[in-house]
């Protein structure tokens, strides 16, 4: 049954053959009533070439034969029989090379067109193929909003199968909500001829996704618009964490807030008490020391010695509130940056320290120390405050050794660092050097109110850098702070 019904198929382009010659010889013998004659051969070389065309060869073949016997029995002497002239044999070659030479181009041109038809058929594959290898959601709607086609990517995040979601109203189907009216999108469309931004749609199951979309106007061969392509890329996880970052910046933006406000009423304060302190303790300062003068001789040694406890605890106190106000002062004071010339500090400081330790062998390392950028006084107390540091505990040994120098951090900061031989400290307490009031040495081991570190860190804080320390016990330590360069 199969070969019955190819049967008539594969006669089809004989069958034209046979009637594009008897086309042609019927209007050759018609123009020929009207007064046109030697049309024959044109017409029907034109037949052959539209049954090769359309036939192949082998029509092609039987066309040229027709149209042969054609031009014999119709168009040459003696008419209506196939008997040939010798001179006619020349123009019936020149017909057969001429249809000959038409036949060669013609199935060229044919063989061309096919390999360029199967070659894009085979680009369409393969851009299917790959269409359907990406996990992107891709697939086409026509002007009037329906899919025409769905990949396998649209299938994954969307979950509508090819069949189920082809012919279907894409916004209708996804239930897409936009970012603005969608007019507009269509009119920026079809006038740039693309669109992106974020949009929400609707999976199969009901729960929305966020995608950034992308649509890509095509266009036929005389620029009407033809379809638009998107292309969507699930972001839905990128922008539930984007929303917690903002969400946690927020709260991060108001505690620092309310961190800050707390400082500035810690620090206000703290100079008020310690302002208010004054006075009072200068009295009580004042009168001890009185008392020791005046008295001193009329009571026993006892007595002596708790006058001496009070004047002792005076001026400590006294110290303390010096250092308070300090410590709150820093935090309040305008910062002036300027260019900072480290070697000249450092040589100030070491010039004071060396008076104040004339007595003692100190031996002082200073290296080459470069310029900065930031608040001369400021920085000035912070590296005092360090190498004071290092002097007060490098005081059990009979030579103590301080250095002062700078190195490059991990990530190109410009880092000082001031070292010594002193007792040093368990790295394990690190922590809370840099603390108001944090001690790890007793009072009389080592005289000193506790504020010191913390001021130095609140300098460097002040300059947006970091201080840090390390060291051992009985094996010295290293006091850092990172600064701006210039």
């Amino acid at each position: 049954m199969n070969r019955a019904a190819s049967l008539p198929r594969t006669l089809l382009p004989y069958g034209l053959a046979l009637l594009s010659v008897a086309a042609a010889t019927g209007l050759a013998l018609a123009s020929e009533l009207a007064g046109f004659d030697k049309l024959d051969v044109p017409l029907l070389l034109l037949a052959v070439a539209a049954t090769i065309w359309y036939g192949g060869r082998g029509p092609g073949l039987v066309a040229i034969v027709a149209g042969i016997l054609c031009i014999d029995y119709f168009f040459t002497r003696p008419r209506f029989t196939f008997y040939i002239y010798w001179a006619d044999i020349g123009y019936f070659a020149v017909f057969v090379a001429f249809a000959l030479l038409i036949a060669y181009f013609t199935g060229q041109r044919r063989r061309v067109e096919h390999e360029l038809r199967r070659t894009r058929d085979e680009l369409d594959a393969r851009h299917a193929n790959l269409l359907d290898v990406t996990h992107d959601a891709v697939f086409v709607r026509d002007l009037d909003n329906v899919i025409t086609y769905w990949n396998r990517g649209a299938e994954e995040i969307l979950g509508w199968t090819a069949a189920q979601a082809v012919g279907k109203r894409a916004h209708d189907l996804l239930r897409t909500s936009f970012p603005r009216p969608l007019e507009e999108i269509r009119a920026e469309l079809l006038r740039t001829g693309r669109w992106d931004g974020e949009l929400v749609k609707t999976r199969m199951d009901g729960t929305q996704l966020v995608v950034a979309s992308r649509w890509s106007l095509q266009r036929d061969a005389a620029g009407r618009p033809l379809a638009i392509l998107e292309t969507h890329n699930d972001i839905t996880e990128r922008k539930a964490r984007e929303d917690d970052i903002r969400r946690l910046n927020v709260q991060l933006e108001q505690r620092s807030l309310e961190l800050e406000a707390s400082n500035k009423e810690l620090e206000a304060f703290a100079y008020s008490v310690s302002h208010d302190l004054r006075a009072p303790l200068r009295h009580v300062s004042a009168y001890a020391e009185l008392l020791q003068k005046a008295a001193s001789s009329v009571l026993d040694e006892r007595s002596r010695r708790f006058v001496a406890n009070i004047v002792d605890s005076a001026r400590k106190m006294g110290a303390l509130i010096d250092d308070l106000l300090a410590f709150s002062r820093i935090g309040r004071a305008e910062t002036r940056m300027t260019r900072v010339s480290l070697a000249e500090l450092a040589s100030e400081v070491v010039r004071e320290m060396e008076r104040e330790t004339d007595a003692r062998d100190i031996a002082w390392t200073m290296g080459p120390l470069p310029d900065v950028h930031g608040d001369r006084s400021m920085l000035k107390l912070a590296l005092a405050n360090l190498v004071a540091n290092a002097v007060k505990f490098t005081r059990p040994r009979p030579r103590a050794e301080i250095e002062i120098g700078h190195t490059t951090g991990a990530n190109g900061e410009l880092v000082v660092f001031v070292r010594d031989n002193g007792v040093g400290f368990d790295m394990k307490y690190v922590n809370k050097l840099f603390g108001v009031f944090q001690r790890l040495h007793t009072v009389e081991a080592f005289e000193g109110t506790g504020i010191g570190l913390a001021t130095v860190q609140r300098i460097v804080a002040r300059h947006g850098g970091r201080v840090w320390a390390e060291g051992a016990v009985d094996q010295g330590a290293t006091f850092y702070f990172s600064v701006p360069k210039p």
